[in-house]
């Protein structure tokens, strides 16, 4: 693996970084830098022997062909990678940090041509150009000429083959230029590794989220590693349908029934026995658990209601096979987290996973890993990931990202 390490010589070049600057904004406001924080240490090395640093980034959604203009313009606004500049200089006090509004051409050229060893340069949100996401060629060798060095160090965009993640390097490497992982992709790659190989055992993983149809590729993956899959969030709603199980009112998907049938006959899926439900999920009025559970036939959620958590029951369930796990991957939340009324399930469930002090465990980003942020469980797990999308795709390709792999 071509990790930062191995690189040589790096006093005066010009080194492009791919990092993950894609943060939670409030107007011009970041929320939460934690982004920022975890590149530091391959920018920190970089600088440390002289290079000079260019960074570039994704941030938000820019809906090319979609939209008019004027909305373009809107959304570019929004989007404003300048935004994060301050915070680069706050924990970069003693480093001059530049930032280019161009984001291609001469004019880019010249800022990073301007950079003297030990600098950086903040380089506008990649998606302002429309070729970024597809890879488009004529970008990639535009970003491509200016630069002696490429290091991936996005691992939330690793499973995109972009201009940014993907040409650049590829174009690089051709040319026997060095190429490298940085130290988040590193870490990344072999924490997340753990659960690819699906090697030590009991093997336990936690899925949640809204759709069985998102988590197919996982889930068949998972399968075939795991010795139990604990199923919780709307997911759930769509295997008790399978099953003859009411869901009342809960969302369901009718075109993916034979496939949770299919998945629980494999007698490795686990689904939550006791449902917490309401009539409504912004302003309820009625609130009440049922049973849901297949081996004792139960009726299920009554018409009227929908299922916005797992109960008490499910709790003490999930957290026994937790406890005898020695590895856990955790994707997904097991109810609506964000309602006070529906977030039991997964804090119990997280604190399950953090006090089997044994297992390595791993949670895939996301929503996941904002609510064990939130409940202040994060730092007792053995890693987070920073790509919710990038680790479920590590664990459907058996470790393989098209960011990873153009490495080499």
């Amino acid at each position: 693996m071509n990790t930062i390490d191995r690189l040589t010589d790096l006093k005066g070049k010009k080194v492009l970084v791919r990092v993950d600057f894609n943060v939670p904004l409030k107007g011009s406001e970041v929320r939460d830098d934690n982004r920022v924080v975890q590149a530091l240490p391959t920018i920190k090395k970089l600088l440390k022997e002289g290079a000079r640093v260019v960074l570039m980034s994704h941030l938000g959604k820019i809906k090319w062909g979609k939209v008019d203009d004027e909305e373009i313009a809107k959304q570019k606004a929004k989007n404003n990678m300048e935004y994060v500049l301050p915070v680069l200089q706050k924990y970069l006090p003693d480093t001059k940090v530049t930032f280019s509004p161009e984001t291609r051409g001469e004019e880019l050229t010249a800022h990073i041509n301007a950079l003297n060893d030990g600098e950086i340069l903040l380089v506008q949100n990649t998606r302002y150009e429309k070729g970024e996401s597809k890879n488009d060629e004529t970008l990639a060798a535009d970003w491509a000429k200016n630069f002696d060095v490429f290091v991936m160090d996005a691992f939330g965009s690793a499973h995109r083959a972009h201009a940014s993640t993907y040409g650049v390097p590829e174009i690089l490497k051709a040319e026997g230029k060095q190429v490298a992982l940085g130290y988040l992709m590193e870490k990344e790659v072999e924490n997340l590794g753990a659960c690819v190989k699906g090697d030590v055992h009991p093997y336990v993983a936690i899925l949640g989220g809204f759709k069985v149809s998102d988590k197919i590729k996982v889930i068949d993956s998972l399968l075939r590693k795991c010795d139990k899959i604990l199923i919780g969030g709307a997911m759930a709603f769509t295997f008790y349908k399978a099953l003859g199980i009411g869901i009342g009112n809960s969302p369901c998907e009718d075109d993916q029934l034979d496939y949770a049938r299919k998945c629980y006959s494999s007698g490795k899926i686990l689904l939550p026995i006791d449902t917490v439900c309401a009539d409504d999920l912004e302003n309820p009025t009625k609130i009440a658990t049922f049973d849901t559970d297949n081996d004792k036939h139960s009726a299920g959620i009554p018409d009227g209601l929908a299922g916005f958590d797992c109960g008490p029951k499910t709790v003490a369930l999930y957290a026994d096979v937790i406890r005898k796990a020695k590895l856990i991957f955790w994707n997904g939340p097991l109810g609506v987290f964000e309602k006070e009324e529906f977030k039991k399930g997964t804090v119990e469930v997280c604190k399950a996973i953090t006090l089997n002090t044994e297992a390595f465990s791993v949670i895939g980003g996301g929503d996941s890993a904002a609510a064990a942020k939130e409940f202040g469980y994060a730092q007792l797990f053995s890693h987070v990931s920073t790509g919710g999308g990038a680790s479920l795709e590590m664990i459907e390709n058996d470790g393989h990202l098209p960011g990873i792999d153009v490495i080499g």
